[in-house]
């Protein structure tokens, strides 16, 4: 049977059809929620199979049934189109609802009314649609007033169906509907809805009717079969809506899995002041805390809560209004942390003091709550290690390396609102998602402002520093999608009078602008103006729990891609086991070596070149001495320079314009200078630099830039062993593509340390000479250069250019974007590696090099090194060590721990 397609997101479907799991053996498309269980999850989503599972085990939760992912994924695969079958087998089951509960949808007396909610198989918060009180009309809400005796109950159940159907399955702009309420209760004088009175409301929704009529130019569908089975198809069509796209995009959830949709008989939080409605965590989310966490409102529907709708209430406060109530949750909250084994996310509902589960589901939680949580679990006895590092996301572990705001610091705050999200965010304000995309995007740091953030603000969100919201509580949208995220985040500061139009933020007398800069203190809720001093990340118990958990577990070595000491200093801090990249030529830049480095590339004659590297050669010693300090007894790779020189130059571009300035008036000597080095930078220029002479190629024709950095190296490893401490030496010879390069290199490396050695009196100084793999043909020829080389590093960054063909900083910025928003590319090959190509070069060169060499050593230093779906592919090759900048080494001990359980649960099945 063919749907209606969603105003909004056009069918259930774009592009080719994805590829999917088939449908059950037994072709079943539905399932009523007795049937299902916690392991059906990826057919039943993880709603519906939560639903289920507490049904199972006791937990009161509404009666209802789920319409499987491979229903939602043959209608993508069919164009929108249901397949055979689906609509007769959903009937099948409302009608067994209706006889198991005695009430029939949408009828005058006892009626049922059903919720239709999506259920993803991983969690997408607020990503898809919700349409409750489905089956309601003037008819039944009469019914249903009747049956109450609470008309006024009645009537906002109608509203709320007209508003949520009018918005989710006929594409009714909600602003609309917003706007027509906030009017209402201005002519009331009404603070909340709740103050409105049942002709309010009744008149409301007569005026929601109307604005769908004029938006859509139809009425709505009073027929409640006819209503179930459009919600049913806007459901599945949110499933590819631009918010669910983007969310599944940062959180690398694949697009072909669909979404259940769960129909449900309602149960109502509005019927008064005896009914609720919140969302729980059986622990802090924000903290990790062992103690009860969440928010509810009264004579309230759900998803007023995570709307941020009103300012909800905490939830110890629910014991005193609602005693019984809170004495079930309670309860039901301990059993269900105890069945799962984790800390779990809640929604309830409370009607006429009784206690419903609506969702059950893992607790998303900071990166700091993650660790405490794993750490008091496995102490409780509930897990044990190995799960618990199964249980958190390497990449999350970068929450707690960003810096925090400086205690001492002594600013005072403009307002303060709930602590949503720990961590301070500094940035200009931006009043909407896609200027904060966009400005994100260009490298500037902003704080997003909003009312309260609705799920359509998610890029927004992802690209900002920090989110700030006037309206909403701790598991609002905003506070739920930023703790995911690790954004900073203070909600519901209820003196801020935004002006989203005017681009302005009013907080009393203080007015700020989209030119001003803020500072969020997620940890406290305060806001302050300007942008206050931040510090260093501070390394926990936790934490330094949780990855000596990882560091027993894992195969692969974690070392540090480091040039000065303090990096190599932080990074031993956090857990590198040495140095596997140090890149010479940034020891270079700094400003009071650069014009002696020019002085070396611009002589004229060997003698003076040589000058210039004998004044260089004591600075990069100091360099390295630093770094064999940090590192005792670890291992240091020195790569030795690698860019073309030219790029130590001035840009040809610039200089030849200060020419043409000095040529029109400037002082002859000065002129002079200026045309000598235009000639120099213009007789060095290549029109692909980056595949021209650089890394070996240069130094076998400047074998005396070589022999500098070998002697700093090399005295700087005698200088430190002098002081008592133990330089473990590694030297790297870049761009390698032949074994001859390789050969005559190392004979240079080799003669120039032996002679400093030699001079020395030492003969006990071990130190290895190995190359960075970094080009096809030498991963190809892996065998022929490892008879010149004590090691292997893989620079994953040029190797994936090299191999790829493109350019990074071009491809970045230009199609590479378009592939992945196109799906031609799965992910960022220069984030993630590229498995089938880059990967296999690696495989290769790993292979082929200990075949030569057995006992050769083999790393990985690109970026990939601090990847965690790259380590993964890493560690089933086999290397044996990944190098990643110094706030990555968390991420990289966890992500390597990680990788060695997957495959011993791979072993095992």
């Amino acid at each position: 049977m063919t749907t209606h397609a969603d105003s909004r997101t056009g069918s259930a479907t774009t592009g080719a059809p994805p590829p999917a799991s088939a449908p059950p053996a037994d072709g079943r498309l539905v399932y009523d929620l007795s049937e299902g269980n916690a392991g059906m999850r990826s057919l039943l989503g993880g709603k519906g199979a939560g639903v289920a599972e507490m049904r199972r085990i006791g937990v009161p939760v509404p009666d209802g049934f789920t319409v499987t992912t491979a229903a939602c994924v043959a209608a993508m695969r069919g164009g929108g189109t249901w397949p055979d079958g689906l609509w007769d087998e959903i009937q099948a089951h409302l009608d067994a609802l209706e006889r198991r509960t005695g009430r029939v949808l949408g009828a005058a007396e006892r009626p049922l009314l059903v919720s239709v909610r999506s259920g993803a198989v991983f969690s997408m918060p607020g990503m898809m649609d919700t349409i409750l009180n489905l089956g309601i009309s003037e008819q039944s809400a009469a019914g249903l007033a009747a049956e109450s005796g609470d008309p006024r109950f009645a009537w906002d159940s109608y509203r709320r169906f007209v508003q949520m159907y009018g918005e989710v399955v006929e594409g009714v702009p909600g602003q609309a509907f917003e706007d027509e309420l906030t009017a209402l209760k201005d002519r009331r004088g009404a603070r909340q809805d709740t103050d409105l009175t049942v002709d309010d409301l009744r008149d409301l929704t007569a005026t929601f009717r109307r604005v769908a009529r004029e938006s859509t130019g139809h009425d709505l569908p009073t027929e409640p079969r006819e209503q179930l089975r459009r919600a049913i198809d806007a459901v599945f069509a949110s499933w590819d809506s631009p918010r669910a796209q983007v969310y599944r995009r940062l959180n690398d959830i694949p697009d072909d899995l669909g979404t259940a949709v769960n129909v449900m008989q309602m149960v109502f939080g509005n019927k008064g002041g005896t009914s609720a409605t919140g969302v729980c965590f059986t622990r802090n989310p924000a903290t990790g805390a062992k103690e009860r966490y969440g928010e509810f409102l009264l004579d309230a529907q759900g998803e007023d809560v995570v709307a941020g709708i009103r300012t909800p209430r905490r939830l110890p406060e629910l014991e005193t209004v609602l005693p019984e109530a809170y004495a079930r949750l309670m309860s039901a909250m301990d059993r269900l942390e105890r069945h799962y084994g984790d800390m779990q996310d809640i929604e309830f509902t409370v009607e006429d003091g009784t206690l419903y589960l609506l969702q059950v589901r893992t607790g998303k939680r900071t990166a700091a709550a993650a660790l405490k949580v794993a750490r008091d679990l496995v102490a409780e006895g509930l897990i044990d290690k190995e799960e618990a590092l199964r249980r958190i996301d390497p990449a999350q572990l970068d929450q707690l390396l960003h810096p925090a705001l400086d205690p001492d610091h002594t600013a005072t705050p403009l307002t303060h609102g709930l602590n949503a999200s720990p961590g301070a965010a500094v940035g200009r304000l931006v009043f909407d998602a896609d200027t904060a995309a966009e400005q994100g995007a260009a490298g500037q740091a902003v704080v997003l402002v909003r009312w309260e953030t609705t799920p359509d603000d998610i890029h927004g969100v992802a690209a900002a520093q920090g989110v700030l919201t006037a309206h909403g509580g701790m598991t609002s949208h905003a506070a739920v999608v930023a703790r995911g995220m690790g954004k900073p985040c203070v909600a519901g500061a209820g003196d801020l009078r935004i002006d989203a139009d005017a681009r302005t933020l009013t907080i009393g007398g203080t007015v700020l602008t989209d030119a001003d800069t803020v500072t969020l203190d997620g940890t406290t809720g305060a806001v302050y103006p300007g942008a206050l001093p931040l510090v260093p990340p501070r390394v926990t118990d936790d934490f330094s729990t949780v990855l000596g958990w990882a560091d027993d577990v894992r195969r692969l070595g974690v070392r540090a891609n480091a040039d000065t000491g303090a990096d190599a200093v932080r990074a031993r801090e956090l857990g590198a086991e040495g140095v596997g990249l140090c890149r010479t030529e940034h020891m270079f830049m700094a400003t009071d070596r650069l014009p002696v480095v020019r002085r070396m590339i611009l002589a004229d004659t060997a003698a003076s070149r040589q000058a210039a590297l004998d004044q260089l050669l004591p600075v990069q010693q100091a360099d390295f001495e630093e770094i064999f300090t940090a590192m005792t007894g670890l291992p240091v790779a020195v790569r030795l320079i690698d860019p073309p020189l030219h790029e130590f130059l001035p840009d040809l571009v610039e200089q030849s314009l200060l020419v043409q300035r000095l040529e029109a008036g400037g002082e002859p000597g000065e002129l002079g200078q200026a045309r000598a080095l235009l000639a120099r930078i213009t007789s060095m220029a290549e029109a692909n630099p980056m595949l021209g002479t650089r890394g070996v190629r240069l130094t076998l024709l400047h074998p005396e830039i070589g022999v500098m950095q070998t002697r700093a190296i090399v005295r700087a490893a005698l200088a430190v062993r002098a002081r008592g401490l133990d330089p473990r030496v590694e030297i790297m010879v870049p761009l390698v593509g032949y074994a001859e390069e390789l050969r005559r290199m190392r004979e240079i490396v080799v003669a120039t340390a032996d002679e400093e050695l030699a001079a020395a009196g030492v003969t006990d100084l071990a130190y290895r000479v190995g190359t960075m793999i970094e080009l096809p043909r030498a991963a190809l020829t892996a065998g022929e250069i490892a008879e010149h080389a004590d090691f292997f590093s893989f620079g994953t960054n040029d190797l994936t250019q090299t191999t790829i063909g493109v350019s990074r900083d071009d491809a970045e910025g230009s199609f590479l974007a378009a592939y992945l928003e196109e799906g031609i590319v799965r992910a960022d090959p220069f984030a993630s590696l590229d498995a089938d190509g880059v990967g296999e070069l690696v495989r290769t060169g790993v292979e082929r090099g200990l075949r030569t060499r057995p006992d050769l050593e083999t790393g990985v230093c690109g970026e990939h090194g601090g990847d965690p779906a790259s380590i993964t592919l890493l560690d089933r090759i086999g290397v044996d060590y990944v190098s990643c900048s110094p706030y990555r080494i968390p991420v990289a001990r966890l992500a390597a721990a990680r990788a060695r359980l997957d495959d011993a649960a791979r072993d095992d099945a």
